[in-house]
């Protein structure tokens, strides 16, 4: 068989910006010719090399500054990278910024048609999609008003329907769904699964990282301008979610190994999540029992000491926590190693994915060990309602008099 065509390749592309750091404008003349004393190079992106291939969706992640938006506006050719180079193939459609393409003093009708013409498409081509593009967007009332009098989720209904109306090899986005209305992110993301049924590429830059292993195959994590992770979406939300500071060292049993500080009495040495019979699981659905089991070390030993644990949403949003010493827990002086196992009878949670973070008390209560996002667990999605929490939400109705 064939292998994919290779839609966007990024060959060893490094993005260097100038940061001034004479404040005013005086003291520009007054610094000026002073060389590098008062500038400084900060790099966006680092060497990076990306081959992402035909019909695939890769959402690009990481913390603030990390450079996901360089990167995605590089592999649109809005910037051009200091160093290496990035082909593309295909139409590409880019929704990178919001009111990108757009003109402040032109009606929404005209940016329809400037905006199309930006992402390649002839006036006789926008005519036959202009009716479209605009039941998409969802603002007829409006379209002939001027843009500047646009709130900004009605910038990206209309920006977004221009995109996805001018047959697109590649579709970029960066984060402008975040600024929709939730009827209208759905609308979107629903666009996008068409998309994906039909083979199209499709680059996300976004902090939902729902929508990440919701929707990509593949996801790319980003930290100071360098790829640290590239694989499996939900490996990758993982990464990010532990801050980079949990060492995962994959074996044969597929635990790893956490990077402790020096000088720590404890240690947490592995934690999986178990079904109601004890068997390790990673899919569940709403109302399983489930179990969370800890293994804990000493080398010198607690005659006091306590577990933590701490189940969070993609978002890092806590959604239920206790520690055993909440639980009005007695262990025993631990010398040596244990097995901590926590009990979550009945578990309403939400579908979803969920990271499971442990942590480690001493005889002072201070925190001595963490594993941060030491396991995850995903819910099965329901139909009859949504949220970190699963709610029997019923309804009915009464005639009124």
């Amino acid at each position: 068989m064939n292998s994919p065509v290779n839609v966007v390749q990024v060959n060893d592309v490094s993005k260097r910006f100038i940061v001034r750091k004479d404040n005013s404008i005086k003291e520009r003349i007054v610094n000026f010719g002073r060389g590098a004393r008062y500038r400084e190079d900060f790099w966006a992106l680092r060497n990076v090399d990306i081959e992402i291939a035909a019909g695939s969706t890769v959402g690009l992640i990481g913390p603030n500054g990390s450079g996901k938006s360089t990167l995605l506006k590089a592999i649109g050719g809005i910037i051009q990278p200091t160093t290496g180079s990035v082909q593309r193939r295909g139409r590409m459609a880019a929704l990178l910024e919001l009111g990108a393409g757009f003109h402040q003093d032109l009606t929404g009708r005209e940016n329809v048609y400037l905006n199309a013409s930006i992402l390649g498409l002839s006036r006789k081509q926008t005519d036959m999609h202009f009716d479209d593009i605009v039941e998409f967007s969802g603002i007829e009332a409006f379209i002939d008003t001027q843009v500047k009098f646009y709130s900004s989720g009605m910038y990206v209904r209309l920006a977004f329907a221009v995109a996805v109306h001018v047959d697109p090899d590649l579709l970029l986005v960066d984060e402008v769904l975040a600024v929709g209305d939730e009827a209208f992110q759905r609308k979107c993301l629903d666009k996008i699964r068409s998309f994906q049924d039909e083979g199209r590429t499709i680059v996300l830059v976004t902090h939902s990282l729902n929508q990440v292993t919701d929707f990509c195959n593949r996801a790319i994590v980003l930290a100071r301008g360098s790829v640290v992770f590239d694989g499996e979406p939900i490996d990758a939300v993982s990464v990010l979610r532990s801050g980079f500071e949990a060492t995962y060292e994959a074996d044969a049993t597929g635990h790893g190994t956490f990077k402790q500080p020096a000088g720590e009495r404890g240690k947490i040495a592995r934690v999986r999540v178990l079904d109601g019979q004890g068997h390790e699981q990673r899919n569940f659905s709403t109302g399983d029992d489930l179990l969370v089991e800890v293994d804990v070390e000493s080398a010198t030993p607690l005659n006091k000491w306590a577990v933590g644990l701490h189940i969070d949403n993609p978002l890092g949003q806590l959604v239920t926590g206790a520690t055993s010493k909440s639980l009005d827990a007695k262990f025993p002086t631990l010398d040596g190693a244990a097995r901590v196992r926590f009990a979550l009878p009945r578990a309403n949670f939400g579908g979803g994915e969920y990271g499971v973070t442990v942590a480690m008390f001493g005889s002072d209560d201070q925190e001595i060990a963490r594993a941060t996002d030491a396991a995850s667990f995903s819910i099965g999605q329901h139909a009859r309602s949504w949220g970190p929490l699963f709610t029997d939400v019923s309804v009915g109705m009464t005639p009124i008099d």
